[in-house]
């Protein structure tokens, strides 16, 4: 049974009837899941959770699927947070753990998101289902609807990894390819949407990609020994499970898991594209898009995001920050990744770390601190990332 109390926009806050089917707020913003926590408080949840099944659905009662046949499961979540003593010891930050997302169902963290949203579409009785995507979404969407019996869509950019196309023509989803940026995908589907009647699971576009992909929190805290992490740093591109967590550590001190001590949450971009670093810096409260984004990291490539504002409101309200790396450092921080811990992670991981070296330079960090980093997705999907370091080591 389902503790979903409403549908929240994010933006006016407008109310909306739960199970029912929706995408974005007549204002244009995203909507946010709210549940009845109440009878969660006294219920002791947490002490049970230890004879759960390892997956994020462990976590079903602050999650919108309400009946047991709509879930759709390739094994999702419950990723190992390893504790990088090794790393740590050559940074001086003896409390520094990788949380990795690569074993997750297609190799990175957006087979959470869409774990939950497919579950909601099969129980919405929704059949045809549409993203846009620079990669590891897509493939995502493309399993899960091929586990499910639905129809999946794909729009990428035309320089989507090769390996990224063929993932999701492999699992069945039609693919179009779109010159340009995701931006410009997102654009060319919005017509085919409409003239067919798909779906759109984009990015914040529905309210349930978020809730899978705020277990990560949940599993953070768990992992840790029911303790919460100082700082969280999380490679940014459309900015949900940034604003998953944050969202998830509210319901955790509603239910009195936690007190309102939070983590302070730094996002990380690319110098090629950082609307949200920019935006963070000049103290706004929305991001202007970003011309001709361009970097290795695919799923940092979101030169405008539909939940900038969430975004930045997370950063503040965290007393975080954010701050961009160029392609190089993102190389180096994926290089020293698999030196010192043994894992291969991609370009956006790989920015997690540049991104630690420079607040530990900066002050921003002392080192005392209980620290995760976030390690998005399987480096065995990025091919074109991997050449490069093999060349540059060839050369040394």
């Amino acid at each position: 049974m389902s503790l979903v109390s409403h549908l929240e926009c994010t933006r006016c806050g407008r109310h909306f009837e739960p199970g029912k089917i929706y995408n974005l707020c007549p204002c244009g913003s995203p909507l946010s899941v709210r549940y009845n926590l109440k009878p969660l408080a006294s219920a002791h949840v947490r002490e049970r959770l230890a004879g759960r099944v390892p997956s994020l659905w462990r976590y079903r009662e602050v999650l919108p699927v309400a009946r047991e046949e709509s879930v759709v499961s390739l094994g999702e979540g419950f990723t190992p947070l390893i504790h990088a003593r090794h790393l740590g010891e050559k940074l001086k930050i003896p409390n520094l753990y990788l949380k990795d997302e690569s074993f997750n169902p297609t190799g990175s963290f957006k087979a959470r998101g869409m774990a939950v949203a497919v579950s909601m579409a099969r129980e919405l009785g929704i059949e045809k289902l549409a993203v846009s995507s620079a990669g590891n979404a897509g493939g995502a969407l493309a399993a899960y609807a091929a586990k499910a019996g639905l129809r999946a869509l794909v729009f990428m950019p035309e320089d989507t990894p090769r390996l990224n196309q063929l993932e999701c023509a492999l699992l069945g989803a039609e693919v179009v390819l779109v010159p340009g940026s995701i931006k410009d995908c997102a654009r060319a589907m919005r017509e085919r949407v409409a003239a067919e009647n798909w779906f759109d699971c984009s990015t914040l576009r529905e309210p349930y990609r978020v809730e899978g992909k705020k277990t990560m929190a949940y599993e953070v805290y768990e992992q840790l020994h029911w303790r919460m992490p100082d700082v969280i740093i999380y490679p940014t591109g459309g900015g949900t499970g940034l604003v998953g967590m944050w969202k998830a550590f509210g319901e955790m001190q509603e239910m009195g898991w936690i007190e309102q001590r939070r983590p302070k949450m730094v996002a990380v971009q690319s110098t090629g594209c950082a609307p949200i670093v920019r935006a963070f810096a000049s103290q706004k409260e929305s991001a202007d898009e970003w011309p001709e984004p361009k970097t290795i990291a695919s799923g940092l490539r979101v030169p405008s995001a539909i939940g900038d504002f969430w975004m930045l409101r997370v950063l503040h309200e965290s007393r975080g920050s954010a701050l961009a790396l160029d392609d190089r450092a993102m190389l180096g921080g994926m290089r020293e990744l698999a030196e010192t811990e043994g894992i291969l992670t991609s370009p956006e991981g790989g920015a997690a770390l540049a991104a630690l070296r420079r607040l530990l330079t900066d002050g921003y960090i002392a080192g005392v601190e209980t620290i995760v980093l976030f390690l998005t997705a399987s480096g065995y999907k990025y091919v074109e990332p991997l050449a490069a370091i093999g060349e540059s080591v060839r050369r040394e």
